[in-house]
């Protein structure tokens, strides 16, 4: 276990006029607490899956130029239930408000990317993140039609049945939704519409759950450092609190909360699925002084077997291959076991790969 000056919840750090060293980022990552906002384009993906010409039009030139730039955009209008997400952001309250020793039953282990971790000071020792999150697993097959709900119920009990249900229902609408986004990413590359939708049709899936907790000296700490997302596509949902930003054109922007739209952006995992012409983007959270932040991100994976590879019609002398072949599992462990994640992972991984192959 961490030592207890280090834990958020215990110590009472949120309170406290100084923080510890090892939550201190250098001088060349440490926030700017007021950028300028990101203009990114609120996509109609109702619209888009009516089948309106004008709006299929619209919605697919967006997308392109949005992720050829920084691979971030908004859905609206995108048919999921207001009340549910209502729920998954009350029960985050309930559960990051329980005693610190409920909330380590689902201790988060060292190597694991699932379960309970405050500030990952198991992982890390130093740029600590000011945070505290719960991740779990979602396999969308009928295998597995319950795995959130069982996870719940068999680590924390009957009570929290109630609890895995919400977050059951809200995983499934997500991974409906990332099916959309996959339809309206395969028209905006011209490759087949159906191309993206079927790859992830039984995607294996990671949901987290994000607290950050008030800190002091915002200006000294991040809750999330500076990274690309490994996975294939992140949605997210904001509270009404700011502190995202996104790193564009040599510049922290930020990108403000929408209680109606979810943000998605491009992860490394479908840069490569597009040859690098999809840009998986830096970007990080900042957290502030007075209140909690929360938000409820859902990480698109592939399932297990998949090759990570590109369509054949996005391959060209023009553009050639830009990553190796591999699967979701292999990234994964790289990014839990051997590399921290930040804007370089998809090239180091690459070169991690390629030793593999010639030690093997």
């Amino acid at each position: 276990m961490p030592p207890e000056s280090l834990v958020l919840h215990a110590s009472g750090l949120q309170f406290k006029s100084n923080i510890p060293s090892e939550f201190v980022w250098p001088d060349h990552e440490k926030p700017c607490l007021h950028p300028p906002q990101l203009a990114i384009p609120p996509i109609d993906l109702g619209g888009f899956l009516s089948g309106d010409p004008d709006v299929v039009s619209t919605a697919t030139q967006l997308v392109n130029e949005a992720c050829k730039k920084h691979g971030f955009f908004l859905v609206v209008n995108h048919g999921i239930d207001s009340q549910l997400i209502a729920k998954a952001h009350e029960y985050m309250d309930l559960f990051f408000g329980m005693q610190l020793s409920q909330k380590q039953r689902l201790q988060r282990k060292i190597g694991d990317h699932c379960g309970y971790a405050n500030s990952f000071t198991g992982r890390f020792s130093s740029k600590l993140p000011w945070k505290e999150t719960l991740s779990f697993r979602y396999i969308a097959d009928c295998k597995n039609s319950n795995i959130v709900e069982d996870y719940f119920l068999n680590a924390m009990g009957e009570d929290f049945k109630h609890f895995g249900r919400v977050y059951q229902e809200y995983c499934e609408a997500m991974s409906k939704l990332s099916l959309g986004i996959m339809e309206l990413l395969g028209l905006s590359l011209g490759v087949e519409r159906t191309y993206f939708r079927d790859f992830f049709e039984g995607n294996d899936s990671i949901m987290r759950l994000n607290y950050y907790p008030p800190c002091q000296k915002p200006d000294l700490t991040l809750g999330t450092g500076p990274h690309c997302d490994p996975n294939s596509l992140t949605i997210l949902h904001q509270d009404q609190v700011q502190g995202l930003q996104v790193f564009f054109d040599e510049n922290w922007y930020s990108i403000d909360p929408n209680p109606n739209a979810f943000v998605i952006n491009i992860g490394d995992t479908f840069m490569a699925l597009s040859n690098g012409i999809y840009k998986s983007c830096l970007h990080r959270a900042v957290v502030n002084s007075e209140t909690v932040r929360k938000s409820l991100a859902f990480f698109l994976c592939p399932g297990m077997e998949k090759v990570v590879k590109p369509p054949s019609s996005l391959v060209s002398s023009m553009n050639p291959r830009t990553y190796p072949d591999f699967t979701w599992p292999v990234l994964l462990e790289f990014t839990q076991k051997h590399y921290r994640a930040d804007g370089n992972t998809l090239n180091a991984f690459s070169s991690w790969l390629h030793q593999q192959h010639m030690i093997n």
